[in-house]
């Protein structure tokens, strides 16, 4: 028998529902739905707050991390009170309170070429908030050979960029989609992009972000607009402008190309 939503359900997410594009089926969808983030700090904090108010039925966590003072001018998921502990316990606290329909899973480990495979691949979903770049390219490998699609995105000072691979597939041209390779071929040289704690970060910006990757998630799950394969979302909160960058599959690229050298993780830090 197909699944329904119970009466308290119906009243939580009333004003999905009556939007003709989620509907009933579209918010069964959410709730079935099993999703990961990487991360639980200014990306991951938004993100996961919408994705559990939207009703999303499964949210996996992965952060290894413990809440400092400073994370608390951006990542609105932890408190005062929370300072020292685990972000995933207080991630999974916050969410609960919001929304006791979810189901939480925890992972409070450091995602590496030897986990990565198992956490990826018993969700349906990833979303990447990580901040460093060494993590970015493993999660998309990842996501990849485990043909999972994900929607990741990055922050800069006033900057932030969205886009969501499924390199697994093919389109309608019956090309291969673009992966995360094909957009950024290697990663910049250590060093040479400084980190949120040396340049610093507007932290609004991170709930602009994180909320953009939300709508782009529940957009996934749902089935409704143009999503951000093979687009590029480049936002500027100092001029306030949105552009998009349009990509495409390359073949030369190590990941998916047509000579790929990528085959495992084992290029990735074990």
């Amino acid at each position: 028998m197909e699944p329904m939503l119970t009466s308290e359900e119906l009243e939580r997410y009333a004003r999905h529902i009556v939007l003709r594009e989620v509907g009933g089926p579209g918010q069964l969808a959410l709730r079935q739905a099993r999703v990961l983030t990487i991360g639980a700090g200014g990306l991951g904090a938004p993100l996961l707050l919408y994705l559990a108010a939207a009703g999303v039925g499964t949210l996996g966590i992965v952060d290894d991390d413990v809440v400092a003072l400073s994370n608390l001018q951006r990542q609105v998921l932890h408190a005062t009170a929370d300072i020292g502990r685990p972000k995933v316990e207080t991630a999974a606290s916050t969410i609960l309170r919001l929304n006791p329909h979810v189901h939480v899973e925890t992972h409070a480990v450091r995602l590496t070429a030897a986990n990565a495979p198992a956490i990826i691949g018993a969700y349906d979903l990833v979303a990447d908030g990580s901040d460093n770049f060494p993590t970015r390219y493993l999660v998309s490998d990842a996501c990849f050979f485990a043909a999972r699609p994900l929607v990741t995105a990055a922050l800069g000072r006033f900057e932030g960029t969205l886009t969501t691979i499924r390199a697994h597939q093919r389109g309608a041209d019956r090309e291969p989609y673009p992966s995360y390779r094909c957009l950024f071929p290697e990663p910049p040289p250590p060093g040479t992009v400084p980190s949120c704690a040396e340049a610093g970060i507007l932290g609004a910006l991170a709930g602009v972000m994180g909320s953009l990757m939300a709508l782009e998630v529940i957009r996934e799950i749902v089935g409704f607009g143009e999503g951000l394969i093979g687009r590029l979302l480049m936002v500027d909160v100092s001029t306030m402008r949105f552009e998009t960058l349009r990509y495409r599959w390359d073949p030369d690229n190590p990941l998916s190309g047509t000579a790929p050298s990528i085959r495992d993780l084992s290029r990735h830090a074990p």
